[in-house]
C-alpha cells in the first residue's frame, strides 16, 4: 500500500514508517521540521529504506492537494502532525487552533475532493474526555485509582474538552468522525494515551515518560507538577504502529469508529513508580522537585481497549519494564544524539513553525 505520514519525521512517525518499509510499503512522509529531533529522525529514517520526503505543513491546504496529485494511489493517510503540549496551547491557542483543527481539516478535505477512498487514521488523544472532574477517586497505595472504572475509560465516555489543547485536538476528533458520517470517508479515530519507546526526544510538556528518562540517565533534575501519584496508562511506540496496521487491516469494521489506545490497565503508572523504576534500572538516585498542578491534569486516565481488542484483535504486548529498559538503553546509547537534538531545536527558533508549501 502507499502511505502518506503527516508528522512523518517525529516520534511516532519515523517509528511507523520505519515498521512500513520493513514491511514492503510505500511511503510519502511530510513533515515541517518544527519538532525537536526531527532532523535526526528524519537522517536516521533515510538510511532505513527508500520514501519521499516532503518538506511541508498541514496547515498548507493547496500543498496537501498538490501532493495528493504528484502522489497518486495514496492508500491511506495517517495523521500524525499536531501541536502536542496543553502548555504551548495556552501561551499560543491561535497557532493549536490553526495546526490541530485547521491542519486536520486540511487533511480530510483533501482527501474528500482528490480520493475520497483513502483510508485516514487520525491521531486523537485521550485529553478530549477532559479532567474527568466527575469520576470519584480515592488513593490507595500511593497512587490514585478511579473507584468507578476499574476497567478504564471507554469509548462512551462524555468527551469535556479542557484546554486550548483539548479543545483542538477534540474539535479535530469530531471532524474525523463526522466527514465519515456525512462524506461516508474511511476514517478512524485513535484517542491514544501516554505513548513512549525508541527515538523520543522528550521535552518537558509533553512526552513524560520519555523527558523522566532523559533527565535520568543524563543526571537532571526532574519537576513533578501534582504530587506524583497521578496515574496514566502508558503505551509502548512498537504496539501502536501494529495497532495502526491492523486498524486498516480491519477497516470494514473501524472505518468511523473511535477507539481508546493505550496499555489499558495492565501497563499503568504513576510519576512516583516511574522514577522508582528508573532508580531499578540505572542502579542509582534520582533527583526530583514538586511544583504546582497544571491545569486540566487528570488524576488517572487508564483506557479501556476492550473495543480494540474486539474490533481489530489489539492489545499491547510489551509490558512496562521491557519498555522502560528498551527506552533507558536507547536513551544511554544516545546522549550525543539528544544532545545534539537540543542544539539544533534552540537554533532552528520559531522560523520551522511556519507553513512550508508542499512540492
Amino acid at each position: 500500500m502507499k502511505w502518506l505520514i503527516t508528522g512523518a519525521a517525529g516520534f511516532i512517525g519515523s517509528n511507523v514508517a520505519c515498521r512500513l518499509l520493513n514491511d514492503g510499503h510505500k511511503i510519502v512522509g511530510l513533515d515541517n521540521l518544527s519538532r525537536k529531533g526531527s532532523r535526526l529522525n528524519l537522517e536516521w529514517l533515510r538510511q532505513q529504506g527508500q520514501f519521499e520526503f516532503l518538506h511541508g505543513d498541514v496547515r498548507d491546504f493547496e500543498g496537501l492537494k498538490r501532493t495528493f496529485a504528484r502522489h497518486g494511489g495514496i492508500d491511506v493517510v495517517l495523521h500524525l502532525a499536531a501541536q502536542v503540549a496543553v502548555t504551548t496551547s495556552q501561551s499560543r491557542p491561535r497557532e493549536d487552533f490553526e495546526i490541530n483543527v485547521g491542519g486536520t481539516f486540511n487533511v480530510l478535505e483533501t482527501v474528500r475532493q482528490c480520493k475520497p477512498d483513502t483510508i485516514v487514521l487520525n491521531a486523537s488523544t485521550n485529553k478530549v474526555f477532559g479532567q474527568l472532574e466527575e469520576v470519584n477517586w480515592r488513593e490507595r497505595n500511593g497512587r490514585y485509582e478511579s473507584v468507578e472504572l476499574p476497567n478504564g475509560v471507554s469509548e462512551t465516555f462524555p468527551l469535556d474538552f479542557h484546554s486550548p489543547y483539548g479543545c483542538s485536538k477534540g474539535a479535530a476528533d469530531q471532524y474525523v468522525r463526522d466527514y465519515a458520517r456525512i462524506y461516508g470517508l474511511r476514517t478512524v479515530n485513535l484517542r491514544q494515551s501516554c505513548i513512549y519507546g525508541e527515538r523520543q526526544f522528550g521535552v518537558e510538556d509533553q512526552g513524560w515518560v520519555a523527558w523522566f528518562t532523559i533527565c535520568a540517565v543524563l543526571g537532571r533534575p526532574i519537576t513533578i507538577y501534582g504530587d506524583g501519584r497521578q496515574v496514566r496508562d502508558v503505551l509502548f511506540v512498537d504496539d501502536l504502529v501494529e495497532g495502526y496496521l491492523r486498524a486498516v487491516e480491519n477497516i470494514e469494521t473501524t472505518a468511523g469508529q473511535h477507539y481508546n489506545i493505550g496499555g489499558g490497565p495492565k501497563n499503568t503508572l504513576s510519576l512516583l513508580e516511574l522514577i522508582q523504576l528508573l532508580q531499578l534500572e540505572l542502579a542509582r538516585k534520582v533527583e526530583y522537585r514538586f511544583s504546582a498542578w497544571r491545569p486540566g491534569d487528570q488524576k488517572v486516565f487508564v483506557c479501556d481497549i476492550s473495543k480494540a481488542k474486539r474490533d481489530f484483535h489489539w492489545e499491547p504486548h510489551i509490558g512496562v519494564r521491557e519498555g522502560l529498559a528498551r527506552l533507558a538503553g536507547w536513551v544511554s546509547q544516545n546522549r550525543d544524539l539528544i544532545l545534539r537534538a537540543e542544539t539544533s531545536q534552540a537554533a532552528d527558533g520559531a522560523e520551522l513553525a511556519l507553513p512550508t508549501t508542499a512540492a
